[in-house]
């Protein structure tokens, strides 16, 4: 589009800083920009187009429209710029991939009793990580020597909550690897203790920790106690065995984070080193994709928002020491001085210990960039392939870059869910994946479910074309809708798009028995060859597509088998419930009970007797109508498939 089409008019942008949304005719948000001046960084973009750099060129030209919001600072600009990327991931701005996915060592110790235990998941409030590790393997066996010294318990909750009943430790506390607070073998104040330990050992604080206990096993072979000085001995080989695993990079006992950048025109790579008490603690990488003129002053600023938002204060050193210095220095230094709580200095170093510790990051660096256009070569071949057979297989006008797929799951006709998964360029992009609870008349068979199910997805896709804020997950139009079914669910899907009067996407069926793809009209389908990488690409979105669906399937199935008759009954709550079926036996007992009777059970009054006794109706009607268990307090699945649930 033309950009002079949507330029605001003059004197519309306000010259306080804030940040600016570019989005595309159908609402979606191609990039988000930040300015310490709206209306002299925006009129950049629209005063002389033909001069912008190409990538810049085609954002202006690719978008439809432009908003803004103002903010009071230019730090405050800086967050909500980062905030809205990554909600957004608009397709120009720079986006950050993981090299790999890094483990990290977590403590939990907000809990009355904190948890030690390796994750690569995502970063939870109230949960302190350290990390991230270079291999899983090291992490694990920094966890096994630091539990010999700090023997903090490992275990899920449920089988801290089975021990805490059964009165038996597990294992790690038979072999004294757990303080087994399970059982009360100590205190949950000093169970913190021990966690706190930890977390002080892994945050450099170490020496302390083995001076003290070689003074205690020196006290201890002085009496005589030579079972204990012997325990303790094991405890520091232990810990020196921890800190021999952290590589010394520094002489002095320093807390500083290393970035060395590493570009190319059209990829970056970055790493980081976590340097804590002059050894190595952690280490982390990521593949820059750079979709705009940005220089490696811009891409540090960015790498440096990426490392450090969402993470706690303490995790922020007071020393940053980077190969460039990033633009907006003094903004992005106020930012994690606020986040930090104390003043924090980034500079470049220029020589001694720390160039050397840069220069080996960067090296790291270009290996890890090497190596993903190694590996990125090989699947953009690939992937490209499978697009380009789908084209010619469908005879579509260009290669679907984006493929939605949708399925139905169900348990004889009970608990039918809808599953929409999206891949863009080939890959799966699991934050558009949607999921769909099918109720009433829709769930009779499976076109209708799946009538229903697009029907659902694309109302939503046409109101976020005439919506002021447009819903970002259904604002996308595939270029391909696969469905999982042969010419039926093919035809309900086609039927579901006109009658909305969309008729520019295509619909294929891919039936599992012979792959077969189907299309709409055609009375025979499309076989595609066996070893054709575009039907792999197919199998692998229908399996997907399948996957999910079955997923959700069996979290509605399990959720329908706890339900209830007693469940949404005003004022009757978990312990009300609990001694109403400790009084009567089974809920069948309950509805066959009085109001006097119920009244007669432990917290259950006259008022809420005569609620209950409404709510379930007379004994009569308990098994025909609900098909209850007479010695069940669930319901049938169809009472709960009944009630349906929203779009999740």
């Amino acid at each position: 589009m033309d950009p002079s089409e949507y330029r605001p008019r003059p004197g519309e942008i306000p010259t306080s800083p804030g940040v600016y949304r570019f989005r595309d005719p159908d609402r979606r948000v191609v990039y988000v920009g930040k300015a310490k001046n709206l209306r002299a960084r925006l009129n950049s973009y629209f005063a002389n187009p033909a001069g912008l750099h190409p990538r810049t060129f085609a954002m202006v030209h690719t978008a439809a429209s432009v908003d803004w919001t103002v903010v009071d600072t230019e730090v405050e600009a800086l967050q909500l710029e980062w905030t809205w990327i990554n909600e957004f991931e608009p397709r120009f701005n720079v986006m950050f991939r993981d090299d790999k996915s890094y483990p990290y060592l977590a403590l939990t110790l907000r809990d009355e009793f904190p948890r030690a235990f390796i994750t690569r998941g995502k970063r939870k409030p109230g949960v302190k990580y350290f990390g991230p590790f270079a291999q899983v393997w090291a992490i694990r066996e920094t966890l096994d020597l630091l539990l010999r010294a700090f023997p903090v318990r490992t275990c899920t909750p449920g089988v801290f909550r089975r021990a805490q009943r059964t009165g038996r430790p597990c294992l790690l506390g038979y072999i004294d690897k757990c303080s087994a607070p399970c059982v009360g073998r100590v205190t949950p104040e000093e169970h913190r203790g021990l966690a706190r330990s930890i977390a002080e050992f892994m945050g450099g604080n170490t020496g302390r920790f083995i001076s003290a206990r070689k003074e205690e096993m020196a006290a201890a072979a002085s009496e005589l106690d030579y079972e204990r000085a012997a325990r303790l001995r094991d405890e520091i080989a232990a810990l020196e065995k921890v800190l021999d695993k952290s590589a010394v990079v520094l002489s002095m006992n320093a807390d500083v984070d290393v970035f060395a950048l590493v570009a190319e025109e059209l990829e970056a790579s970055v790493q980081v080193f976590h340097v804590r008490g002059g050894r190595i603690r952690g280490q982390r990488g990521w593949i820059i994709e750079r979709l705009q003129e940005l220089g490696p002053a811009e891409l540090i600023a960015d790498s440096l928002r990426q490392a450090y938002t969402d993470v706690e204060p303490e995790a922020i050193p007071r020393e940053i020491v980077v190969d460039t210095l990033p633009a907006d220095l003094d903004t992005v230094t106020a930012w994690l001085t606020e986040m930090r709580g104390s003043q924090v200095s980034i500079r470049v170093p220029q020589r001694g210990e720390k160039r050397a510790v840069m220069e080996t990051v960067a090296k790291n660096a270009e290996q890890a960039l090497q190596l993903h256009k190694t590996r990125r070569a090989s699947d953009l071949t690939t992937r490209s392939a499978s697009l380009t057979e789908i084209q010619q297989a469908l005879d579509l006008a260009e290669p679907p870059l984006r493929i939605e797929c949708i399925d139905n799951s169900h348990t004889g006709g009970q608990d039918v869910v809808g599953s929409l998964v999206v891949f863009e360029d080939g890959l799966p992009k699991k934050r558009d994946y949607r999921h769909f609870a099918v109720t009433g008349d829709a769930a009779r068979d499976d076109t209708a479910a799946m009538y229903d199910v697009v029907s659902r997805r694309f109302s939503r896709y046409l109101e976020s074309l005439v919506s002021t804020e447009p819903d970002e997950r259904f604002g996308y139009r595939p270029s391909l809708l696969v469905v999982d079914g042969a010419l039926p669910q093919v035809h309900a899907a086609v039927a579901a798009l006109e009658d909305l009067g969309i008729t520019d996407i295509a619909v294929i069926g891919l039936a599992k028995r012979l792959e077969e793809v189907w299309v709409p009209g055609d009375e025979f389908p499309v076989v595609l060859p066996r070893n054709s990488e575009g039907l792999f690409m197919l199998q692998r979105i229908r399996d997907e597509a399948h996957r999910f669906a079955i997923s959700y399937h069996r979290k509605r199935r399990g959720r329908s088998m706890r339900a209830s008759a007693l469940d949404g009954i005003p004022g009757l709550g978990p312990a009300k419930r609990k001694a109403l079926l400790a009084r009567f036996g089974s809920v069948r007992q309950v509805r066959a009970a009085s109001p006097e009777e119920l009244a007669g059970a432990p917290g259950i009054g006259p008022a809420l007797a005569e609620r209950i006794h409404a709510a379930l109706g007379p004994s009569e009607a308990a098994g025909g109508e609900t098909g209850e268990d007479p010695g069940s307090d669930t319901v049938g699945a169809e009472a709960t498939a009944a009630e349906g649930s929203p779009d999740d």
